[in-house]
């Protein structure tokens, strides 16, 4: 493309030949011949200024074809997108992972929950991004990777210290329970919270101790069990 060329904008090298914005390549060609018949220096009427204005224009519009504006077909019976939605989970399906069925605007969505889901995290299926939120349940509670629950044992070992066996979350977990730990009513199991998964460690279990009632089941105890039954399914 020559100087002048540049120096001519699109609508002006229409103007000089005459040609519509949507002229095709025929149309294009005959008006610049049109245009330079009249303005070449052999005539008499000619004019070498405008001549060569003439083939910079047609030169700018070879090179500048019209594109129709094109529009993508309708779509019928389109799926609206759904950017985000929360997934409510309990811990022990953060723990051991699992399935949850799912209908999202008229879709039937099956998701694959991989074990050690944290508070935050996202989960995206077929276009559609879940972030994850833990189910706030009785006697449980999940700080960050660590997992505290509230258990009841034999009031002796509060009193003594003494071996527990404790049901996690990984299931039966053998436990000494130090007379200090006793007496702050507080064991930790390293490595017995949530499992380790992309860039979190495995996180602690930490249980609160409580003494049992001869004879009862607490709803904590249930809980426990109830993990330990996820976790081994």
């Amino acid at each position: 493309m020559t100087a002048r060329a540049s120096a001519l904008t699109l609508s002006a090298a229409r103007a000089l030949l005459g040609v519509a914005p949507d002229a095709d390549e025929r149309e294009l060609r005959t008006a610049y011949r049109e245009a330079a018949k009249r303005a070449h220096p052999d005539r008499p009427t000619g004019d070498a200024a405008l001549f060569r204005d003439v083939l910079a224009a047609y030169r700018l519009l070879q090179d500048h074809p019209f594109q129709p504006t094109t529009f993508p077909p309708a779509v019928t019976n389109a799926v609206p997108v759904v950017d985000r939605v929360f997934l409510e989970i309990d811990i022990a399906t953060a723990v051991a992972g699992g399935a949850e069925d799912l209908a999202i605007d008229g879709r039937h969505l099956r998701l694959k929950l991989p074990a050690g889901l944290r508070e935050g995290d996202k989960v995206r299926v077929e276009g559609v991004t879940f972030e994850v939120r833990l189910r706030a349940q009785d006697g449980a509670l999940v700080r960050g990777d660590d997992i505290w629950l509230t258990g009841k044992v034999d009031p002796r070992v509060l009193a003594e210290g003494g071996r527990v066996d404790a049901d996690t979350p990984l299931g039966p977990r053998p436990a000494w329970i130090s007379t200090k730990a006793a007496a702050r009513g507080l064991v930790r199991l390293p490595g017995q919270g949530l499992p380790a998964r992309a860039a979190h460690k495995a996180g602690d279990l930490f249980l609160r101790l409580e003494a049992a009632e001869a004879g009862a089941e607490s709803p904590a105890r249930s809980l426990l069990k109830r993990f330990a039954a996820a976790w081994a399914a």
